[in-house]
């Protein structure tokens, strides 16, 4: 496989600027832009909020599995996956077979800033947004650190973060593509 061509997931917790930094990532590369939690929403006819009332979280953390199997191109996309992706047994592995992942970091006192302004965010239709927050992140960041590298994304201009993504994903997928010489 050609470096060039090696896909990009961006994970991390909601609120760190997965699909904001990827659609000017995928710009520069010239790749193409796929938000795992929209596509979900296009194939399923509904939006997130409806699937997690009408099916349940475990049936939404399922329609995300399919989609990484099989929801998406194998070279030349990046995609802007869900928060809680990575935590389902098997798929952070998954990711990592067919692309170069990359963690989005931010402080929770970003996320909070950022998801405040959002209704569209089932898990955090509860009393306190919060609290909520701040357990979901504790449960999560240890996968998150795993994931691959890590780029903080507070209090830096997106140009600065674009950038260290770009930089990160041509180092790592040079890697991946000599470890995956027949992958496609």
């Amino acid at each position: 496989m050609n470096a060039a061509d090696v896909n990009l997931y961006l994970v991390g917790f909601m609120g760190t600027g997965k699909t904001t930094v990827g659609r000017a990532v995928a710009q520069r590369l010239g790749f193409t832009l796929v938000d795992s939690d929209h596509e979900i929403e296009r194939l399923c006819g509904k939006s997130i909020s409806e699937i997690f009332a009408s099916e349940g979280e475990a049936a939404f953390r399922a329609h995300e599995k399919t989609f990484v199997t099989s929801g998406h191109a194998a070279t030349r996309t990046l995609v802007a996956c869900g928060g809680g992706i990575v935590m389902q047994p098997g798929v952070l592995e998954l990711l990592k077979s067919r692309g170069v992942v990359i963690c989005l970091h931010a402080s929770i006192e970003t996320i909070l800033e950022r998801t405040a302004r959002n209704r569209n965010r089932p898990l955090l239709n509860v009393g306190n947004p919060e609290e909520r927050v701040r357990a979901l992140y504790a449960e999560r960041e240890a996968v998150y650190k795993r994931s691959g590298a890590v780029i903080l994304t507070d209090s830096r201009p997106l140009s600065d973060i674009v950038a260290h993504v770009v930089r990160t994903w041509r180092r790592e997928a040079a890697d991946f593509a000599r470890r995956t010489p027949g992958a496609a």
